[in-house]
């Protein structure tokens, strides 16, 4: 069965669409893209159609990974059904995830609901920072890094 990922921000310009790149980046290199599928969505509806922010096409040209195609778009509660993993920024687009979802499960639910940094270790922050207020979206490229190879691994070893 195909997993999906599903990376979750606020407005999906910043931090979720940069780690929806990396991870396919990282798929693609692993020539997994036949088993693994991701995308990124935002809370808010507020960029809906917009592509990634400024700042995260500007990071991911200088790492030459692509964000061709991406636009932003709104988590809906079908997501909960249609991916693997939702994996939530920080703790208030966990909230919003879990608000959407609420009505929403039933048979054949499926989706995993995770905060992106317990996929990483031994980080200084607990949340995701927000780089459209920060400015540091070198920052968060170096946690979405880590968060992407530590998902990526343990789907890997699922699918054996």
């Amino acid at each position: 069965m195909k997993q999906k990922v599903l990376f979750v921000c606020l407005g999906n310009i910043c931090r979720s669409p940069m780690a929806e790149a990396v991870m396919r980046h990282y798929v693609e290199q692993e020539g997994l893209s036949h088993l693994i599928e991701v995308d990124s969505a935002g809370t808010g509806d507020w960029h809906i159609g917009k592509p990634p922010h400024e700042g995260t096409r500007k990071l991911l040209d200088e790492k030459q990974i692509s964000y061709n195609g991406m636009k932003a778009r709104q988590v809906a509660a079908k997501d909960l059904y249609d991916f693997t993993y939702i994996v939530c920024m920080d703790n208030q687009n966990l909230k919003d995830v879990q608000s959407v979802f609420s009505s929403s499960v039933g048979d054949g639910a499926h989706g995993k609901v995770i905060t992106f940094m317990s996929l990483v270790t031994g980080a200084h922050v607990t949340e995701v920072p927000d780089p459209y207020y920060t400015g540091n979206f070198d920052e968060v490229y170096d946690l979405v890094k880590q968060g992407c190879r530590t998902l990526l691994n343990e789907i890997k070893q699922q699918l054996q």
